[in-house]
């Protein structure tokens, strides 16, 4: 975990949530399944003037109701509370009222439109609901999603997402006092609208109706929610880009980055790709991307910088021989470097390493890593002034504490190495903050190449294996790619990783048997026919890579390999 005197903007607590409950009433309509959306009144404290599902708070009164609810025999007595704030939520906004009589026969519109939907509050929606003898049917609503507000709102809520089919012989009428225009719309309609400028919208509505326009009719909606469990949950994080608020959810690139630089959802982080200056992460951990963009480094490479001006600082991938970007290293850091470690030999992450060495006069300090590997291609060769060993620690010690302790603040990074991408690729975790510097071993928002014969599958798979048990033992939530934003949730996307290249490999493995006098070329658009086409002599490196390890299992068991020693070093 990262220490909280690292942490760049000062902690605080989110506001507290409320739980509260939204419907989204559906209708087959001629191009597909519609929603019914209301307007928010513009003074509302709560995104004003935007188009929303009917909804609000779940109140105390909604339990008591409980006793006029129907329920499935899954439905959670807390599915039913949100259920009932629904249901009462839609009828006090839109006069539509989800209930049925005692028989089973629906309420009638006349019997809706003779109940007082301004007389709602602290037991008196069931008291009129109960004298008519309805019965609510929440049986009938399904959980969709779960959102929770962003935590950097001042208001926040705990929000289910329900479905329900419209109840027949009803229509829709707003109270006019909170919300207006009712109108029944496709989630694609409702989009358009939006980018047009004529249909103002929050986040979670926006990303609930393109996970919604999915759907072809409503049976079908109702049939993925018959499980009791929402199709996603999300708290989205904010960031700028491009001078613009932007806001993520769980699944998308920058989120992790936003939960390691800003934890409690402090809207401060741009995510504009940065080349001029480095961009702080932490109070000892700088990001640099060198300026050298394309299909195989996406944004660019980044060079991270770790220490502070006490400790001096560890650079790691000082990337291209780029001399602006080999430049602001040095003065990023004064020149105060103590070592510069490359991940691995690849073109775009070592040869900056001695230009860098060479500026810094002072300090001298060693070009580390592990030197390649005869398989290396004559592009990616490298010796470095010393080789790391795995399960070795680089220290920095910097200023002392201020806890009378008489220790100083201290940054580790032990190094892991991973062999797979290349035979000589390693990884450094930061042990004090729990951060994965993964090279190009794990990227964000695409898989690395494992290209034949300095990459090999199978020490590829062992190696995230490897870098799993890194993350449980020293307790890592966060890695730090060579390419792309910081990634969230660290032992997930590794599990994630892997999966995806064992589906591929099951993929690949079919083709074969497919056509199992083929070659690469006959088994490439099989098992990539997922995979854009201009994208397939890349992928043709990895597919020779599987086939190398399909071809090695069906004639070999795996052999384990064996874990050296640790060996200590101090910087």
């Amino acid at each position: 975990m990262v220490r909280p005197t690292q942490q760049l903007h000062a902690l605080r607590e989110p506001v507290p949530v409320r739980p509260a409950a939204t419907v989204l009433l559906l209708r087959d309509g001629p191009l597909g399944v519609e929603v019914l959306m209301t307007r928010r009144s513009d003074y509302a404290s709560f995104a004003p003037g935007a188009y929303v599902f009917p909804g609000g708070r779940v109140d105390e009164a909604d339990s008591e109701a409980r006793r006029i609810a129907l329920r499935r025999r899954t439905q959670s007595r807390s599915q039913l509370d949100y259920a009932v704030a629904a249901v009462r939520e839609s009828f006090e906004e839109l006069g539509v009222l989800l209930a049925e009589h005692a028989d089973g026969r629906p309420v009638s519109a006349a019997e809706v439109a003779a109940m007082d939907r301004h007389a709602t509050a602290d037991g008196a929606f069931q008291a009129q609901c109960t004298a008519l003898g309805l019965r609510l049917a929440t049986d009938r609503l399904f959980t969709f999603c779960h959102w929770m507000t962003d935590r950097d709102l001042p208001k926040r809520f705990d929000v289910l997402f329900l479905v329900a089919r419209m109840p027949d012989g009803q229509e829709p009428v707003a109270d006019e006092t909170e919300q207006f225009e009712p109108c029944w719309v496709s989630p694609a309609q409702a989009l358009e609208r939006h980018e047009a400028g004529s249909f103002s919208m929050i986040f979670p509505t926006i990303r609930t109706l393109r996970r919604l326009a999915a759907f072809e009719t409503v049976d079908t909606v109702l049939a993925a929610c018959a499980r009791e469990k929402p199709l996603w949950s999300s708290c989205p994080r904010g960031a700028f880009l491009g001078g613009k608020e932007e806001r993520y959810m769980e699944h998308e690139a920058p989120y992790g980055e936003l939960a390691l630089v800003c934890p409690d959802g402090q809207m401060l982080h741009a995510l504009d790709w940065q080349t001029e200056h480095p961009v702080p992460l932490l109070r000892n951990v700088m990001r640099l991307t060198a300026p050298n963009p394309s299909a195989m480094t996406g944004p660019g490479t980044n060079s991270y910088i770790v220490g502070d001006a006490d400790s001096g600082y560890v650079v790691i991938d000082p990337g291209p021989n780029d001399f602006d970007h080999v430049g602001r290293l040095w003065r990023a850091t004064n020149g105060n470097i103590r070592a510069i470690v490359c991940t691995h030999s690849h073109a775009d992450h070592a040869p900056g390493a001695m230009p860098l060495q060479a500026l810094c006069k002072d300090t001298n300090p060693p070009i580390l890593g592990l030197p390649s590997a005869p398989t290396a291609r004559h592009t990616a060769r490298f010796t470095p002034d010393r080789a790391l060993h795995h399960l070795e620690r680089l220290e920095l010690h910097g200023r002392l504490l201020e806890d009378g302790s008489g220790r100083r603040l201290t940054h580790t990074l032990r190094v892991i190495h991973t062999p797979g991408h290349a035979a000589n690729h390693l990884c450094l975790v930061l042990e004090e903050d729990g951060l994965l510097f993964s090279g190009d071993h794990i990227l964000n928002g695409s898989t690395t190449v494992v290209d034949p014969p300095d990459g090999n599958m199978t020490e590829y798979l062992d190696s995230l294996d490897a870098l799993d048990e890194a993350c449980v033992e020293l307790r890592t939530d966060f890695i730090l790619p060579a390419h792309g934003h910081v990634l969230g949730f660290a032992r997930g996307a590794i599990a994630k990783l892997k999966s995806h290249r064992l589906q591929r490999e099951a993929k690949i493995a079919a083709a074969m048997r497919r056509v199992p006098l083929g070659t690469l070329d006959d088994w490439l658009p099989i098992a990539y026919a997922d995979t854009p086409r201009h994208l397939w002599p890349v992928a043709a490196r990895s597919l020779q890579a599987h086939v190398e390890r399909i071809r090695e299992l069906a004639s070999q068991p795996a052999v384990l390999p064996s874990q050296p020693a640790a060996l200590p070093s101090k910087l």
